[in-house]
């Protein structure tokens, strides 16, 4: 292992490039989020087709936050052993924020109007969300929940076959293979009605996304040797990732609906084959760009704004996924009054990513100034205000 990246604190430096991923990824969820806003405002023509292909490709985002969670996970709790700890702080910056947006967020559906949900109902139709992850985009802090519960099941695994990593590797992809395999092809012929939630919503269950999982945890553990691969080989890596981004074009329109004739939600569906070789392929690259941009970052630098700029970025990323649906919702109502053309709208989705990015961010940049609300984005705050009345004690005294 002398090539892992040590998970002492004292020794540990910071990795630009996690930084890089972690906004990448968390920018590129709010864009597929933001298309869905822009293709329900848009009636059903050869644009709005146009549209919904071109977001297959970068279905890949969701993968990101699973596999950057998987390598941050790793980063900081491989060698701590002590897992009491790693549960109450993880689930303290999980839970929580989980079940006060889902309350926050229903309260504001019921008071605008127009939604499934109503005061008279409240309590059954919350347990019902909180439980299956279902609105609001919160099915990816149930997914983080389950990887806190199984992590220390991936540590020991890595740390038993210590000589067997790459064997790991290979056999969690062919796992993941066979798994969307059955997700497509056999799971729909199944009478699912009295199953468990958790069995059928596949995208809430966490080994459907287990090889993410494990590749997190290998390229933290052989960090250099990952790069040095990828450094290698990036121009053939580049070239395949970009085939394959435009294959996920045929492969949704002529292979999934038109052979297949599978349904819209099963064609677009993230659990396939296809799907799983794309997604471990663009992460790579992505790791690669992100490698680029540290190293970039310590030869040449970046301006003060930037630097501020990506800086409140990394510490608020958390909270811009957990309140993008107010953004998504500003877009929504404001694409509701214009009333405009498909062409049109399909030119304006950029500037409506920005705005669901802009609305997101003040949100979350105002719960992690203002005590105590830091504990709705996983920055708990209430220490900032005993510091601060600490420092003005000090004061007087003196």
């Amino acid at each position: 292992m002398k090539e892992a990246i040590t998970t002492k604190r004292k020794h540990r430096v910071h990795l630009y490039e996690i930084d890089f991923m972690r906004i990448f990824f968390t920018f590129g969820v709010l864009f597929n989020h933001t298309v869905n806003q822009f293709t329900n405002a848009m009636i059903h023509d050869q644009t709005y087709e146009t549209v919904r292909s071109l977001r297959v490709m970068f279905h890949f985002t969701r993968m990101g936050f699973i596999f950057i969670s998987g390598v941050v996970l790793t980063l900081n709790y491989y060698n701590r052993n002590d897992w009491k700890t790693f549960f109450k702080k993880r689930f303290n910056g999980s839970l929580w924020p989980y079940l006060s947006w889902n309350a926050l967020l229903m309260l504001l559906m019921i008071a605008i109007g127009g939604s499934i949900f109503s005061l008279g109902n409240f309590g059954s139709q919350y347990l019902t969300i909180v439980m299956h992850g279902s609105s609001f985009y919160m099915y990816y802090m149930l997914l983080v929940m389950q990887l806190y519960l199984v992590f220390p099941i991936v540590v020991w695994l890595f740390k038993k076959f210590a000589d067997k990593h790459e064997r790991i590797l290979l056999i969690s992809f062919g796992c993941q293979l066979l798994i969307v395999l059955f997700i497509k092809f056999a799971l729909p012929l199944f009478d699912k009605t009295n199953w468990p939630y958790w069995f059928k919503a596949v995208s809430v269950n966490i080994f459907a996304y287990q090889f993410y999982v494990i590749l997190g945890t290998y390229v933290c553990l052989h960090y250099q040797a990952t790069y040095d691969f990828l450094q290698k080989n990036i121009r053939k890596l580049g070239l395949l990732a970009f085939l394959m981004a435009i294959g996920m074009i045929f492969y949704f329109r002529i292979w999934n609906q038109q052979i297949l004739k599978l349904d819209t939600n099963h064609a677009l569906s993230l659990h396939q084959p296809y799907i799983a070789c794309y997604d471990t392929v663009m992460l790579l690259v992505i790791y690669w760009i992100g490698k680029k941009y540290a190293q970039y970052r310590a030869k040449y630098g970046f301006s003060k704004w930037f630097e501020n700029s990506a800086n409140n970025l990394v510490k608020v990323s958390y909270g811009l996924y957990l309140t993008q649906t107010i953004g998504l919702l500003c877009v929504k109502y404001l694409l509701k009054s214009l009333q405009l053309s498909n062409l049109l709208l399909a030119i304006l989705i950029p500037i409506g990513w920005m705005l669901v990015i802009l609305v997101s961010f003040l949100i979350a940049w105002a719960c992690y100034k203002i005590p105590p609300f830091g504990f709705l984005i996983g920055r708990p705050n209430v220490h900032l205000v005993t510091e601060k009345n600490f420092l003005i004690q000090k004061r007087e005294k003196l």
